[in-house]
């Protein structure tokens, strides 16, 4: 044992740096820059084989025969595998509903389904052989809309259904219903000065991640599998894969492979039961890469949406009542339809304070893709319609949009239509008002002083359409209301695993938890979060795998808030593990540690005076502290399945925009000059992380409301644009300036005050373009995306 060294000898040790409320740099920021970055794309074995998917060409049809004889025949190829090849009984998963078969049996349901898959030394080889496979199918009606769906005698996309949601259903075509009823909106309309009606429609869109959809999996000795993928949720994909390998979950193995982002679109299964069973038919690793225009097919998209909307106010500008009706399009599966249907009718309202409202939101089942979790999770659909009745409204009262809704605003104590109060900080107001309040950019910003026109900041762009004549600037707001987590009675939890040790003569930390990093920063955070509550400068991420208990999934905006708490918990026990040694140690000779508050900073024990007791390394003296946690957020309640009444969220996020946007209005063409934000974080771990995080959904916002649809044909249900080519996404050009300001109200049952912050800017800015949108042109514009066509009646 020694003695701890005088308080004076420590003082030149540098301060710990990248702790809680610093811009840190993501470690792994340069290597995607510069492409070093492994992606899951990127995996290689020395004797893997490559897998390939055969889809199905139509959307509706039942399977007569499938012919697999040429393509077994063709020279490579090593599997070929269908329906009746599946091992197990349970040939169905889902993240909710177990409906979606893991490979079509029977009949396929929409245009893209898996019907076979083959393994072969080359991926060339084994796309040929796909190809060879012949499947006779006998075509059945499409169901693709709510009046398809529903109609007498109307085909039922799933004949048989026992999930628990099917009893509270109208029609077995219907996913699930969420009613949401407070007061009397009947008895409150009654009494508006104004009533506005309003029809929208919200088109498909998709996550367009960076990195298609990918992993490798090698067949264990012991008869599993390990499985190295890009996903969200590993714990999440291993519930669904081992019931069908037909394996206990403790012979799947699934470490996270680089992602290449997701947005929602990689939560439900894609390639990872399709290479697992061509890994154990073969004894060979096998890898999976979808190319685009198959990752178009091989994941869900954002729910398309019709909006009917009723709102009412009075002169002075108040709002009385609110009803809506929601019809999401859920496509031929339920993926995450039932969770998205309960976002959707509770938020339904906005950020706003109404007392009486009769809302309703529901799923379709239909021939259509399968729609599932995007980012702002049927919250987004919502706010494209309540923002253009609120900017109705207004105009039809003659008051300011921003006026009109500051009146109406919540705000902390405010019921929200499923009767939840909101008990942390909603500064609604406060946003519009900055947002407001900010300098317009300059008119005729493509113009020099010499008269020069920089077509890059006109409507058209590059295209060079203009010089800027019939170009009108218009302005609009919006802001939103998300909620954080996984809602209604969810278990959410997280685990992490902290060790602090000594290594290389200097106190280092590891975190190991289950969280998929996607882009989010994650385990940048991670990082922060152990340099401060441990107080050291070494910090050492363990790659994510299911050696570890669930981190839930990486979306909800719920990473920061469940396994960043996870993993502060984790260090507070390790922290306390570490007292206790030093206690013991050092106790007898120095009175503070039975007495003083202490702390661990810059690799010692500190009193709350800043009296330095021990560097940690002498606490520890070689030995490691180590603790594993759960660690759980408040607990959210079910929705009433008749009134949605109950305390379905955690936590709300709100996020306001203002959007400044030139108008060619000859030719229909758009360009968006500024699309500013203010956004209440809560705390900012990392400011610049959190930053980049409100510019990304910003501009995933904008790219529905100008650009981003999934086209799909309305009599056949296949899809018209799966690729890059058709289906547009904004590029650098496109994208505006975003400046950002944030608040920082402290949620107080949250780990540092936080909000989670990744999806509510994705709400607001796709109003807020439309709004700017219809003041310059004074065109309705009541669906998303906008196209040339509905600015000059094309």
């Amino acid at each position: 044992m020694t003695v701890p060294r005088a308080a004076a000898a420590l003082t030149q040790t540098s301060p710990t740096r990248g702790g809680i409320g610093e811009s840190t740099l993501r470690p792994d920021g340069v290597l995607k820059v510069t492409g070093e970055f492994a992606y899951s794309s990127d995996l290689w074995h020395e004797d893997m084989l490559w897998g390939h998917t055969l889809r199905s060409t139509t959307a509706h049809a039942l399977i007569h025969s499938i012919d697999i004889s040429a393509a077994l025949a063709t020279p490579g190829v090593h599997a070929v595998l269908t329906y009746e090849d599946l091992p197990a009984r349970q040939k169905t998963y889902g993240l909710e509903i177990k409906d979606t078969p893991a490979l079509a049996h029977g009949k396929v349901r929409h245009h893209g389904e898996p019907v076979a898959l083959v393994a072969a030394d080359h991926p060339e080889t084994a796309r040929r052989a796909a190809a060879r496979i012949r499947v006779d199918y006998g075509e059945l009606p499409v169901v693709t809309d709510e009046a398809s769906a529903t109609a007498p005698g109307a085909p039922l996309v799933h004949e048989h259904r026992t999930d628990h949601h099917a009893a509270h259903v109208p029609h077995p075509n219907i996913v699930h219903r969420q009613p949401v009823v407070r007061g009397d909106a009947t008895a409150a309309a009654a009494r508006a000065d104004v009533v506005v009606r309003g029809e929208y429609v919200f088109g498909m869109q998709d996550q367009a991640f960076l990195g298609p959809e990918s992993g490798l999996a090698i067949p264990a000795p012991d008869g599993g599998v390990d499985l190295h993928v890009a996903t969200q949720w590993l714990h999440s994909d291993l519930g669904q894969i081992a019931p069908v390998l037909g394996l206990p979950e403790e012979k799947v193995r699934m470490a996270l492979a680089g992602v290449g982002g997701a947005f929602g679109g990689r939560e439900d299964l894609s390639m990872q039961i399709h290479a697992c069973l061509l890994a154990l038919r073969t004894g060979r690793p096998v890898k999976m890469v979808y190319n685009r225009f198959e990752s178009f097919f091989g994941h869900v998209h954002r729910h398309p949406a019709r909006l009917s909307y009723e709102h009412g106010a009075t002169r002075d500008g108040r709002l009385t009542h609110v009803r809506c009706r929601i019809v999401l399009d859920g496509g031929a599966y339920a993926s995450s339809s039932p969770a998205v249907v309960g976002n959707a009718a509770s938020l339904a309202v906005g950020p706003y304070a109404v007392d009486h409202v009769d809302l309703e939101a529901l799923a379709l089942y239909t021939n259509n893709p399968p729609c599932g979790a995007m980012r702002g999770f049927g919250a987004v659909q919502a706010c494209f319609a309540y923002e253009a009745q609120m900017d109705r409204v207004a105009a039809r009262l003659g008051l300011d949009p921003v006026e009109f809704r500051r009146r109406n605003a919540m705000e902390q104590g405010t019921l929200m239509p499923t009767g939840q109060r909101v008990d942390s900080p909603a500064p609604v107001a406060e946003l519009l008002r900055r947002v407001k309040a900010r300098p317009l950019p300059p008119e005729r910003q493509w113009e020099s002083a010499d008269g020069t026109v920089d077509p890059r900041a006109l409507p058209g762009g590059v295209s060079n359409t203009t010089r800027g004549e019939g170009v009108v600037r218009g302005i609009g707001y919006a802001v939103g209301i998300k909620n954080v987590g996984f809602s209604e009675g969810f278990d959410d939890y997280s685990t992490a695993r902290v060790r602090l040790e000594t290594v290389g003569g200097v106190p280092a930390a590891t975190v190991y938890t289950a969280m998929a990093e996607v882009g989010q920063g994650g385990i940048t955070v991670h990082a922060q979060i152990a340099r401060t509550e441990l107080g050291v400068g070494q910090v050492t991420i363990r790659p994510a795998d299911t050696g570890i208990g669930s981190a839930g999934g990486t979306s909800a905006s719920r990473q920061t808030y469940v396994t960043g708490g996870a993993v502060r918990h984790a260090c507070e026990v390790v922290r306390e593990k570490v007292l206790d040694l030093g206690r013991v140690r050092f106790g007898p000779y120095h009175p503070a540690w039975a007495t003083a508050e202490l702390r661990l900073e810059d690799g010692r024990v500190v009193t709350e005076g800043g009296e330095v007791l021990a560097p940690l390394t002498e606490v520890l003296d070689g030995e490691a502290v180590e603790a594993e946690v759960e660690w759980r957020h408040r607990p959210t309640r079910p929705l009433d399945r008749v009134s949605g009444q109950g305390d379905g969220h955690v936590q709300y996020s709100f996020a306001a925009h203002r959007a400044v946007v030139e108008v060619d209005t000859e030719l229909g063409l758009v360009k968006v000059v500024e699309l500013a934000c203010a956004q209440d974080v809560g705390k900012a771990l990392n400011p610049l992380s959190v930053e980049g995080q409100i510019q990304g959904g910003t501009t995933q916002g904008l790219g529905i409301a100008v650009m981003e649809e999934i086209v799909v044909d309305p009599v056949t249900a296949r899809v018209r644009n799966p690729s890059f080519t058709d289906y547009l996404i904004p590029t650098i050009l496109d994208t505006p300036a975003i400046p950002v300001e944030m608040l920082e109200l402290a949620d107080d049952h949250a780990p540092y005050g936080l909000r989670g912050v990744g999806e509510a800017p994705t709400l607001s800015a796709t109003p807020a373009v439309l709004a700017a949108i219809r003041s310059a042109t004074g065109l309705p514009l009541d669906r998303v995306p906008v196209r040339p066509e509905h600015l000059t009646g094309g």
